[in-house]
């Protein structure tokens, strides 16, 4: 059985996606249809940068969308017939496995995505906020640290990403506080270089944002059961994919329980459509017996042609 997976944000990079517009048909009409959509050349940053623009949120959101969704239509360029048994995405790839799934078109992904990523901008000003990865601590440790640390402050799990990966997120002097206690009890702790504190109840300013933009956005039912970040469970009723992303911004992304559950619904590949390759290490770390093949490049969209061939 086969799933689909897509990245968020912290796997762009200049140039991502071009050798696929340059190889693809169907990858360069998503790029250029990026383009129309937003009414300014979105491909050109993607490919030519600079890095720090890229960075911006504003701008990694809908380039990492597009990118992804490029993959994926040059995926279905070759074989039309693959039909996974559920989409998902991590924070931001939720949008693209929607759009996968049929539940919202491309070009409305493409705006919505860029107004996420500047009210997530908005909410915190620069410098406020503050995100970590934790290793070598139970989800247990971490959030009791969390509550511990808070002081009247914001500092909760933001993302639970592999059985030995947590990512905190809040208020600087929160998250830095935790972090203190989690390495004196024999923690690992790596302060992450982001431009805001995702998925934390300081993103309520940008939850309310999204939900007033989402009101004019069309949504569909999903072709495909999407396994939402807020749930983990798989979703197909169209009725609810506002709620829930509106929901995701002040969430945690339960990734490891997303993963688990497909798993156990019988998934036994994934692929992974977008850049890097993130996904395919959180997903060994979850089980190391499913089989993941990532899609990014021409090379890699032969390479993963040829083993689902062969499956």
């Amino acid at each position: 059985m086969l799933a689909f997976v897509f990245p968020g944000q912290g796997a762009q990079k200049v140039g991502m996606g071009r050798e696929l517009f340059d190889s693809s048909a169907a990858a360069r009409a998503a790029f250029e249809e990026a383009d129309a959509a937003l009414g300014e050349s979105l491909s050109k940053l993607i490919f030519e940068g600079p890095q720090e623009d890229l960075t911006l949120t504003a701008n990694t959101q809908p380039s990492i969308l597009t990118v992804s969704v490029a993959a994926l239509r040059a995926l279905r360029e070759q074989r039309s017939d693959l039909s996974p048994a559920f989409v998902a995405g991590h924070s931001l790839g939720e949008f693209s496995a929607l759009v996968a799934a049929g539940a919202m078109s491309f070009a409305d992904a493409v705006k919505t995505t860029r107004a996420r990523g500047t009210f997530m901008q908005q909410a915190v000003p620069a410098g406020e906020g503050a995100m970590a990865a934790v290793m070598k601590k139970t989800p247990e440790e971490i959030a009791e640290a969390c509550s511990q640390a808070a002081e009247g402050q914001v500092v909760s799990p933001a993302n639970f990403n592999s059985p030995g990966q947590v990512v905190i997120s809040g208020a600087k002097a929160a998250v830095e506080r935790a972090s203190a206690l989690l390495k004196d009890s024999g923690g690992r702790v790596i302060p992450l270089r982001v431009s805001a504190p995702f998925h934390c109840a300081l993103m309520e300013p940008a939850a309310r944002g999204l939900d007033g933009f989402l009101a004019d956005v069309r949504m569909s039912s999903p072709s495909v059961p999407v396994v939402t970040n807020v749930e983990a469970e798989p979703n197909g009723d169209g009725d609810r994919v506002r709620e829930l992303l509106v929901r995701q911004v002040t969430s945690p992304v339960r990734w490891t329980e997303s993963v688990q559950r497909m798993i156990a619904d019988g998934v036994t590949t994934f692929v992974e459509l977008g850049p890097g390759t993130v996904l395919a290490g959180l997903i060994g770390k979850i089980d190391s017996s499913a089989k993941v093949l990532s899609v990014s490049t021409p090379d890699g969209l032969e390479k993963a042609l040829e083993e689902l061939a062969a499956s």
